[in-house]
């Protein structure tokens, strides 16, 4: 599993994630168990270079034999020069259109010829956002293929403000919404009826939420916020009792409307220094 999270201010939207990547098998009995938890998956991506847009994944890592780090710079290589039918116009496309194509090779090119299909349960999303050429405002949409089932979702109108989080949500839940996001199933399986627990539920969803996100915060505020969110979830899940799915480094990416796509934080499996024709080698914000 994992733990992303995307903050959108004004002018700016940060998308971070933790690097854990969990090896599961299967009992007899269905039963799903974590045999080895890696610590160095890439789950951040620039979907097309030049061009602010950004994507992020979290829950499945593979589609088939296929890691997802690898079948998203396939599918950048399907933006950038795919032909008629996958090549973006740099000058004229939407993030909703990059999206649908993301659905169209993940889902339909790629997880439909699995065969047999990956057990269930099974989750995977797909996180596309940032500007449409000519806009000024950003945009996020959310691929999600559950057990067989793909939808293709807007996270809110364009320019909208606020955190969302994936993979992982009990430690950001607990944060922000002041209760675990449990409380209904827990409501009900201790004997209250559905119309209360749904009651009950959406009540303390209006009365504890923190507002941590502010639509005029600065750049570098949003990434920090980001981080915290991140680093916040990798130490719950360290001192939780059971396998720690949510860890490694985390990898932070910006885009803005001026400045595009934007390391701040990247992990590279290569040194620097062995590879001087690479050019986006990035340090740690804030010194780190």
């Amino acid at each position: 599993m994992t733990v992303c999270v995307a903050v959108r201010a004004n002018d700016s939207m940060v998308f971070a994630a933790d690097s854990a990547s969990t090896l599961e098998a299967r009992r007899p009995n269905g039963e799903s168990i974590v045999v080895n938890v890696y610590r160095h998956g890439d789950k951040i991506f620039n979907l097309y270079k030049g061009l602010p847009i950004v994507a992020m994944t979290c829950g499945m890592g593979h589609i088939g034999d296929r890691a997802i780090s690898s079948l998203a710079k396939d599918l950048r290589q399907r933006l950038v020069g795919g032909g008629k039918g996958w090549q973006v116009n740099p000058r004229h496309y939407t993030i909703e259109e990059v999206a649908q194509k993301a659905q169209k090779f993940l889902f339909d090119e790629r997880y439909q010829q699995v065969a047999p299909p990956p057990a269930q349960p099974h989750l995977f999303e797909f996180w596309i956002g940032g500007y449409s050429s000519g806009s000024e405002l950003h945009d996020v949409r959310k691929l999600t293929i559950s057990n067989g089932a793909c939808t293709l979702e807007q996270l809110g109108p364009e320019g909208n403000c606020g955190i969302r989080w994936g993979g992982q949500p009990e430690a950001i839940t607990r944060l922000v919404k002041g209760f675990s996001p449990g409380l209904k199933e827990a409501l009900i399986a201790n004997g209250m009826s559905d119309p209360d627990a749904t009651k009950i539920d959406g009540f303390a969803k209006t009365q504890f939420e923190v507002n941590l996100a502010q639509p005029s915060m600065p750049i570098q505020d949003a990434i920090d916020l980001a981080e915290f969110l991140v680093e916040t979830t990798k130490g719950f899940f360290r001192f939780k009792l059971g396998a720690d799915t949510v860890g490694g480094d985390t990898d932070v990416a910006v885009v803005t409307r001026h400045e595009g796509f934007k390391w701040i934080r990247r992990k590279h499996y290569y040194s620097p220094h062995l590879n001087p024709l690479e050019t986006d080698h990035v340090g740690h914000s804030k010194g780190r």
